[in-house]
């Protein structure tokens, strides 16, 4: 199943696109979640080992606390996240992109116990590739969704230098872009960066790397850096 998008308009208007992930990114959050508890239900054996026959007790309560609060626990204190989901970019949202709460995160994990049915998960798989949105049953009945995180991007700037004005008079528009490439070329490539340069060589009267070193100068130009 692709990943795919699943829009929601807030009380106030604002449409928030929530990229909802697939049963694969989901899977392998699971696997690294899965051997952080076997890794703490060895750790916890030795340490409850060394109490004897006392210490089977508090091992049988902790495999109980792993197998039944570890998501929920990591779900509702960590914003939506397990170890495994963070590591993989993922979150557990509401339906309507509000954060998750405590309720729908024990629901949706009391309800693994049908996903795993008959066996490895077959009715959550099944489920996950019927639905639009990659949910499984305990999501839908939840009213859960897992969506992937979004990538924040640090605004970058035209980098200082030479600003020379530009040779032709340009428009509004043609000065927004202007600018506009002087502010995301830096998170291109250089090869990116030729060819958009290239594109407005009407106006730069230069090609290639001379083409992006111009923009840059006539953007400078534009934002007063003279």
């Amino acid at each position: 199943m692709l990943d795919t998008y699943r829009e929601v308009v807030t009380p106030e208007g604002v449409a928030l696109r929530l990229p909802a992930a697939g049963p694969v990114p989901r899977a392998l959050a699971w696997t690294i979640d899965f051997c952080i508890r076997l890794a703490l239900l060895f750790v916890g054996s030795l340490a409850f080992g060394l109490l004897g026959k006392g210490g089977m007790g508090f091992y049988l309560v902790l495999m109980f606390v792993l197998l039944w609060f570890y998501h929920v626990a990591f779900e509702a204190m960590w914003n939506g996240r397990t170890p495994g989901k963070r590591a993989l970019g993922l979150r557990v949202v509401a339906e309507n992109g509000a954060p998750v709460g405590w309720m729908q995160s024990f629901v949706r994990n009391l309800l693994r116990v049908v996903d795993m049915l008959p066996f490895g998960y077959a009715f959550g798989l099944i489920a996950s590739y019927a639905d639009p949105y990659g949910r499984r049953l305990g999501d839908m009945v939840a009213g859960t969704l897992v969506v992937h995180e979004a990538r924040r991007h640090e605004a970058a700037a035209a980098p200082v230098g030479v600003a020379s004005a530009p040779a032709v008079p340009l428009l509004p528009y043609e000065q927004a872009a202007m600018v506009a490439f002087a502010e995301r070329a830096p998170r291109l490539a250089v090869a990116r960066q030729i060819e958009l340069a290239d594109l407005v060589q009407p106006l730069t009267g230069a090609r290639g790397d001379t083409a992006v070193t111009r923009v840059y100068g006539i953007a400078n130009w534009l934002l007063g850096r003279r």
